[in-house]
């Protein structure tokens, strides 16, 4: 297999248009002091997203009813239990992908 010169052009682009929006909204801000209520609210993002993505993943809606994707929530309770008790996200992260493995692979 070869690689053309213009696919890793494509590559090299594609990974700078995915860096910049993530870095440049940090090089604005570094400097500026902001508010405590400010800080306080953006502490919470993180949890607001992370609920958004995995109660998306756990509730399905079928015709008119919105029902519990019970593979989903088998490995979403000990990730769940885990997180609680150990305070831990990388820990929660990997409990949570390997029940969901597990269960993918009985199932």
């Amino acid at each position: 297999m070869s690689i053309d010169i213009n696919l890793l052009w494509i590559v090299a682009g594609c990974a700078i248009v995915t860096w910049l929006p993530r870095i440049i909204p940090f090089m604005f801000v570094r400097n500026i002091r902001m508010p405590r209520l400010v800080l306080r609210w953006l502490k919470f993002i993180p949890v607001c997203i992370l609920s958004a993505l995995v109660f998306g993943s756990l509730l399905q809606q079928t015709d008119s009813w919105v029902t519990f994707n019970w593979h989903v929530l088998l490995a979403f309770l000990p990730a769940l239990a885990v997180a609680v008790w150990k305070k831990s996200l990388s820990l929660t992260v990997i409990v949570g992908v390997v029940c969901m493995a597990v269960i993918r692979f009985i199932i």
